[in-house]
């Protein structure tokens, strides 16, 4: 016998191996990134549609005090975050989505950190500063060592004065123009400095700064809306307690002495601690993942340190308020209170501890 196939038959062809199918791709189980991506990329965009609707209350209260002229500040600011952040992340070539909400909340946050009045170009150079210099310049969400929203208030402070410190009073809701007055703040140190006692000037009632009847920035005035939103990052565990309560104690307990030793040129602790920017600093701006201890130790020093900075630049400083001056202050520190609050690594005797963080 022989292996010749008949003729006019063609020997069949080899089968090919079937491919092996790939298998699907595990999930790591551990990622490595900078914070705030401690569970993953997942992670962020509920964390920031969290935060969006935690500042919805004192943000509805802002536009329904200011009307028409918030919601146009608004809306620039978020438009130009977002248009400024997609620019940014295709000329860099650099990771990153626009509905991670990142770019979001620092445009909802700049606004509410801007007065009603302010003009359109000046919001948009505002997001402008927050989007590009301040966080994408440093490697974007998670690099940057200072709060975006708030490096751009307080450059716009500083280069436009007088457009960042005219105020609008909550009037008609629908109205195009309003009544422009001074803050609270602002009204006890010009009045303090004209000779007129605090008690002349806090004449204000708890319960109307409490709900948001006073002059300020959009977002600021409803101290009750900015508590709500707060209770509920709480909550939803996206921020502790340390640092809004340390921030709000050391502002009450530095601007109480004083007014204890002489009421009649300082006002009351509960003055300071519903006036101004306070609250949303607290419980918004000082509680960023990035720009924050990680440490509950240090966020405690750093709560305490933002409330002492407040008080003494609104007691003894040059400006009314300074909660974007404390805050960004104490942004600059936050590595070294990481460094100094680090827990010991479990197993590692303390005077090998202590040689590791002398080295």
């Amino acid at each position: 016998m022989t292996d010749e196939h008949p003729a006019g038959e063609q020997p069949a062809a080899a089968s090919p191996k079937p491919e092996p199918k790939a298998e699907p791709k595990a999930e790591p189980l551990l990622v490595m990134s900078s914070s705030p991506h401690v569970h993953g990329d997942r992670e962020i965009p509920r964390i920031m549609r969290d935060v969006l609707i935690a500042l919805a209350p004192g943000l509805l209260v802002g536009l329904w005090f200011f009307g028409l002229p918030a919601l146009r500040v608004l809306l620039v600011a978020v438009g130009g975050c977002l248009l400024f952040e997609w620019a940014m992340l295709r000329a860099l070539h650099r990771p990153g989505r626009l509905h991670d909400l990142s770019a979001a909340v620092t445009g909802v946050l700049l606004a509410m950190n801007l007065p009603p009045a302010s003009p359109w170009w000046m919001v948009l150079i505002g997001a402008f500063v927050a989007i590009v210099i301040a966080k994408q310049v440093y490697g974007g969400l998670g690099y940057n060592p200072f709060n975006p929203a708030l490096v751009a208030r307080v450059l716009l402070l500083i280069s436009f004065p007088v457009q960042m410190t005219t105020w609008t009073l909550p009037a008609d809701p629908l109205r195009l123009d309003a009544a422009t007055g001074a803050t609270p703040l602002g009204i006890l140190r010009e009045g303090l400095a004209l000779g007129r006692t605090a008690d002349e000037l806090t004449l204000t009632p708890a319960w109307k700064l409490l709900l948001g009847l006073r002059g300020g920035s959009i977002g600021e005035v409803s101290v009750l809306a900015l508590l709500l939103g707060g209770l509920f990052l709480l909550w939803r565990g996206h921020i502790r307690w340390q640092i809004p309560a340390g921030f709000l104690a050391a502002v009450g307990i530095v601007s109480g002495i004083p007014w204890l030793v002489d009421a009649a040129h300082h006002a009351s602790p509960v003055f300071h601690l519903l006036s101004g920017g306070l609250v949303l600093g607290a419980f918004f701006m000082a509680t960023d993942m990035v720009t924050s201890p990680v440490t509950r130790r240090g966020m405690l020093i750093f709560g305490l340190g933002c409330g002492l900075l407040t008080a003494l630049i609104r007691l003894w400083g040059g400006y009314p308020e300074g909660v974007s001056f404390a805050i960004l202050l104490m942004n600059a520190a936050t590595p070294l209170i990481d460094r100094a609050t680090r827990p010991r690594v479990f197993g590692t005797g303390r005077k090998l501890f202590e040689e590791g963080k002398a080295a």
